[in-house]
């Protein structure tokens, strides 16, 4: 006697077959540049050899090792998403979720970008730059959620995000700061 498949839980989107690998070969392609993006930025870092530092202590070592490892990770599942033809099956029509949940991903890469770039570095300390991306993301996604109740934005859900932004960039401040002994701007 064999047990049937597992039934999909209810609150997991279907993905459809010929989708998967096709997603896949998107993702590789993301990790495989990302991966390569660090490489080559650890290798533009200084490497302190006017201070002989040891070869194994260089402050781009370790980000080349990752880079490297999620090029080689993100090459290998493309490879096997094209195994898997990524590029012989059908397109299936975006659908109404795929659509809400590209918009999210794009909103949060704006948003990191937006942090990383215009708050972090240009005259804000870390703690206060950290607090306004924190509390301003959970905002942004509360409004776009698909629930109506969690869409309203009371005093009290505003509130709250800017106790979890002041929260979230102490902790960040104090576990860089003290813990690490990383200066942050």
């Amino acid at each position: 006697m064999t047990d049937p498949a597992p039934e999909p839980a209810a609150h997991e989107p279907e993905v459809a077959e010929a989708d998967a690998p096709r997603a896949d070969f998107r993702g590789a392609m993301g990790w495989f540049a990302l991966g390569l993006a660090v490489v080559i930025g650890s290798l533009r870092m200084d490497r302190l050899e006017a201070q002989h530092i040891n070869p194994v202590t260089v402050p781009g070592l370790l980000p080349g090792l990752l880079g490297v490892g999620m090029v080689l990770l993100g090459a290998v599942l493309g490879l096997r998403s094209w195994r898997r033809g990524a590029f012989h099956l059908a397109v299936a029509a975006p659908s109404t979720l795929d659509r809400e949940q590209s918009k999210r991903v794009w909103l949060a890469i704006v948003l990191c970008s937006g942090y990383a770039v215009v708050l972090v570095g240009h005259g804000l300390p870390f703690w206060l730059a950290s607090m306004v991306y924190v509390t301003a993301a959970i905002l942004v996604f509360r409004r776009i959620s698909l629930d109506p109740v969690e869409r309203r934005l009371s005093p009290r859900s505003v509130m709250q995000a800017v106790v979890i932004g002041a929260a979230t960039s102490v902790v960040t401040w104090l576990v860089f700061e003290r813990l690490f002994l990383v200066r942050l701007p």
